[in-house]
């Protein structure tokens, strides 16, 4: 297997936009303006646009004030309640001229106003600036939580994550499971082939045990330096020690090139499972998985150990 250095990739996506009008010709207007800039949804009633939003997560919602049953003062109120869905900006679009229903419009929350009737330069516009804002913030979050040179999760969302994932396996009476994975040798390989070198093995490694893991609720973080955390939720300790070893295998098998020449190297695995709800000590969970790290290494290195097997 041969690992590029540069293993990032593109996940851009279209932008998505929820309009939410009665009136087929609103729609239409709004959606031939944005169609080719954005993903675009579309409801009718402002119940079902609430169900949808929740669903959804669109980016951004373009909400007609008036419309029967449930107006769109009150479709915003619902919004700013739920946890799911309070920070979705919302642009009012509305042929009412009153200052006094603007105001209230944007004393609910609302991020801006498109009057009736529509004019494309206008709402492309405002919806651009929305979403610029929108990304802004999400790159700003993004970053917060990333590790610069790997692109994992960094230390403290896995900390926030492993947090919530205790709680949920406590509920649900769920075994969790920990891999705590150590680059073998690692200082020896940077003196040998030097620090750029030493980040694209890391940056491999990083991607290899990201392609190892196949589910969604599955967490790959970089603890530090060398080290990285994969945590496994509602996984017994049979199938963690197997996605370990097959982690194991493929740092193992890979070829990592340094001046066009192959490089080699080989990690080793911690692994620990618990039940919350009948081991309640989350820092014990991490240690313990430490602990059959280390005694993978003094065994040898390139293995994997597991904490019910450690002697």
């Amino acid at each position: 297997m041969l690992i590029s250095s540069d293993s990032t990739k593109d996940l851009k996506e279209k932008n998505s936009v929820l309009i939410v009008d009665d009136d087929q010709l609103n729609i239409t207007a709004l959606t031939q303006i944005l169609q080719y800039d954005y993903t675009i949804h579309i409801e009718r009633d402002g119940v079902d646009a609430l169900v949808i939003a929740e669903k959804l997560q669109p980016d951004l919602i373009l909400l007609d004030v008036v419309m029967p049953g449930m107006d769109g003062f009150d479709v915003l109120k619902f919004l700013k309640r739920k946890p799911e869905t309070r920070d979705i900006p919302v642009i009012f679009i509305t042929g009412l001229s009153n200052p006094k229903d603007e105001e209230n419009g944007l004393l609910l929350g609302a991020a801006d106003y498109i009057h009736k009737p529509i004019t494309p330069a206008i709402v492309k516009l405002r919806v651009k600036n929305q979403i610029q804002i929108v990304n802004q913030m999400r790159m700003i979050s993004y970053l917060s939580i990333t590790d610069t040179l790997t692109g994992l999760f960094n230390r403290r969302h896995f900390n926030c994550r492993i947090n919530y994932e205790w709680h949920r396996a406590t509920r649900d009476k769920t075994l969790i499971s920990l891999l705590m994975i150590d680059v073998d040798n690692f200082k020896k390989y940077n003196d040998t082939y030097g620090h750029i070198q030493g980040d694209s093995i890391l940056k491999g490694i990083a991607n290899i045990v990201r392609q190892r893991l196949v589910r969604s609720t599955d967490m790959l973080a970089r603890w530090g330096g060398e080290e990285l955390a994969v945590l496994l939720p509602a996984t017994n300790l049979r199938g963690a020690y197997l996605v370990a070893e097959s982690i194991r295998a493929s740092v193992e098998g890979s070829i990592f090139p340094h001046e066009g020449k192959p490089t080699m190297t080989t990690i080793s695995i911690g692994v620990n499972c618990v039940s919350p709800w009948e081991h309640g000590n989350m820092e014990l969970f991490v240690e313990e998985a430490d602990r059959a790290l280390y005694k993978a290494k003094n065994l040898g290195k390139n293995r994997v150990e597991a904490v019910d097997i450690l002697s």
